[in-house]
């Protein structure tokens, strides 16, 4: 069903932008999507439809200070035993790809975008990796860890918060922001050492990082550039390379690689004295190499997606950026976690007003959400929707670059087994 429906105002919960929350009447579609938001005049909900059972897609336009703003809405009752939620990604960590290709080629009925990405800055003539900055985990499998947080891309973390916070679903089926830390060594007959990465563009300086088949081709030099405090530094010039295949090392170097790497093959990469724990080893030497993602909270993630916080036990975190507005995307959960949210505001033609990161916490809270994460945004934003009878998923918000830019990862809806 479509419907253009304008929200009577509820509460009103002013912002310093001039944002008031409200709550939208039961027995109405757009209730099924949320309550609302306003500034002046309340949020109008110009169109909303069921894209599956338990799956809904509107979008809607709020007044604010600056203007209109105009914005997209998924909602997935993850109570529905067919309706999940999963990581779109490409092939492999390194590389990028459209939300709507993502979206299309996993079979998932929509998607947003999701983490910020290494988008730019190229280091002594590397290029940048276009992988996230924070951890993936797609179907169950983990495939990368956080950057530090000095190296993320983005807009500034909020007090408490990090690269190592996620969105995710976990093993019973319900969505939740989460934090994950990295649980791994690396062992010989000559020692043991931690292990501080996974298929991620900048490693801790003195760590050292494991690269499997899933990072993909790009170089690994990348990893060892910039520092704990700031991505601008420049590259290490003390580093070491340890390819290990089937438990044996094979290989070394003092720089790292690059190339595809075998599904039996893994590449250990540190930088200064993680260059010199993987010095001591030599080809021959048998190794073992062990690491998973550990959340704080429980049951396991299958899936998760990095995202800066913004909202937790349904209030807006201190700290947020309240100045600057942009075309930005978020994702959020019900504090029962049965519900998930995933917003993507229009792109900037035609004129969209768009919002602080402030006032996005606020509409994650008034659409029902109690935790909520800020995804990448700008040029970035996008939602891809596949309406019942359509053949493919299409981006719907005219993204600001005026196409679709291609991004490292993403968030699907999917129905049904994948």
């Amino acid at each position: 069903m479509r419907s253009s429906h304008l929200v009577r105002p509820g509460l009103a919960l002013l912002l310093a932008a001039g944002l008031s929350t409200l709550v939208a009447p039961t027995g109405t579609a757009e209730a099924a999507i949320a309550p609302a938001m306003m500034a002046d005049a309340p949020i109008t909900f110009t169109s909303t439809e069921e894209l599956a059972p338990g799956v809904m897609y509107g979008s809607f336009q709020v007044d604010t200070l600056r203007g209109v703003t105009v914005g997209y809405l998924l909602t997935a009752d993850l109570r529905k035993n067919k309706i999940s939620l999963d990581l779109l990604h490409p092939d492999t960590v390194a590389q990028r790809q459209v939300v709507s290709a993502m979206t299309n080629d996993q079979g998932a009925i929509a998607g947003v975008n999701g983490d910020f990405f290494n988008i730019s800055e190229t280091h002594d003539g590397v290029a940048p990796t276009g992988s996230a900055s924070g951890p993936e985990i797609a179907d169950g499998e983990e495939l990368k860890f956080a950057v530090p947080n000095a190296q993320r891309f983005g807009p500034g973390l909020a007090p408490g918060t990090s690269t190592r916070d996620v969105f995710g679903v976990s093993v019973n089926g319900k969505a939740r922001v989460d934090t994950l830390s990295l649980a791994g060594e690396v062992r010989s007959a000559k020692g043991t050492f931690t292990l501080d990465g996974l298929n991620q563009y900048a490693l801790p300086v003195g760590g050292v990082g494991l690269f499997t088949s899933d990072w993909g081709t790009a170089s690994r030099v990348r990893s060892t550039c910039g520092s704990d405090t700031s991505r601008l530094d420049p590259c290490s010039t003390h580093t070491y390379e340890v390819t290990v295949r089937d438990g044996v090392v094979t290989s070394v170097s003092q720089t790292p690689g690059a190339g595809a790497i075998p599904s039996d093959t893994q590449v250990l990469v540190g930088r200064e004295g993680g260059a010199d724990e993987l010095d001591d080893l030599i080809v021959g030497d048998r190794v073992t190499v062990d690491e998973k993602l550990v959340s704080v909270g429980e049951p396991k993630l299958t899936f998760a997606v990095g995202g800066a916080p913004i909202l937790r036990d349904g209030q807006p975190l201190a700290g947020l950026d309240t100045k600057t507005a942009a075309v930005r995307s978020s994702a959020g959960v019900s504090r029962d976690g049965e519900t998930a949210y995933l917003v993507a505001l229009a792109g900037r033609a035609p004129a969209s007003a768009g919002f602080t990161i402030a006032e996005l916490a606020d509409l994650m809270r008034t659409l029902g959400a109690d935790a909520a994460v800020n995804l990448d945004g700008g040029g970035s934003t996008t939602i891809a929707v596949r309406e019942p009878g359509q053949a493919a998923a299409t981006a719907r918000n005219n993204p600001s670059d005026g196409t679709e830019r291609a991004v490292a990862n993403g968030i699907g809806v999917f129905v049904g087994h994948r």
